[in-house]
């Protein structure tokens, strides 16, 4: 093994807790979080696909959510409401606490480690830097720039190209099963689901699950080691 390419949201950061706390601050209620995954993910998509560019997209669909729920808002009303709803979520980030310990123990063993996103560059390299992790990460893949997604395999062979590594000599961690590790798995990668919350679904073959990031230090080295790791649950 000679990389490890780590998911951002919700592998490192916090984030969908920072986003539901935000979100919850602005309209008053806590129950329209699915909502805006599904219009998030609808509107993601159209970047992805060079339909949109990113500051365009989040004033859509920020003003299809308000629309859902009943609030007519022209553009300018959105964007006002976007710029309240980010900042408010980017004072509510933090890392988990098992991030920089994990970070610390790859880079004592010698292994390249890139971020692979399917978010907004500019934000994703922005939280990097404000929550002290960019010292660690020699390359960011973002989907956007690549012109692929996760799980197409053509951005996760992006940043072996990145890291000089050939895919089978890389690992993606990632908190979905589908997007991060079926996908990095069908790329020829290493794939390692990170299952925080323990949801009882069936680990795919080619898939490791872990529960942290210790977990994944520990599965790392003993990969370096060339000792037998232990088998996946």
């Amino acid at each position: 093994m000679r990389a490890v390419f780590l998911d951002i949201d919700d592998t490192l950061v916090d984030f969908t807790s920072a986003s539901r706390a935000a979100l919850t601050a602005m309209i008053g209620r806590s129950d329209m979080w699915s909502l805006w995954e599904r219009i998030t993910d609808e509107y993601v998509g159209r970047v992805v696909d060079g339909e949109l560019d990113y500051p365009t997209m989040h004033r859509r669909r920020t003003a299809a959510f308000l629309d859902a729920l009943g609030v007519a808002v022209d553009e300018a009303d959105a964007a006002r409401f976007e710029r309240r709803r980010a900042a408010g979520m980017r004072a509510r980030f933090r890392l988990f606490d098992d991030v920089l310990p994990c970070l610390t123990r790859l880079r004592a063993n010698g292994l390249r480690i890139a971020a692979v996103t399917n978010a907004s560059g500019n934000h994703q390299r922005t939280k990097l830097e404000d929550l002290g992790l960019s010292p660690y990460i020699d390359h960011v893949a973002i989907a956007g720039e690549v012109g692929a997604a996760k799980p197409d395999p053509l951005i996760f062979h992006s940043a072996c190209a990145a890291v000089d590594c050939e895919p089978h000599e890389a690992m993606h961690v990632g908190d979905r099963l589908r997007t991060d590790a079926v996908g990095a798995r069908n790329a020829g990668l290493q794939a390692v689901w990170l299952n925080r919350a323990g949801a009882a679904e069936s680990v795919p073959e080619g898939v490791t699950a872990i529960n942290s990031l210790v977990e994944l230090a520990d599965h790392v080295e003993y990969s370096v080691a060339g000792t037998i790791v232990p088998a996946p649950r």
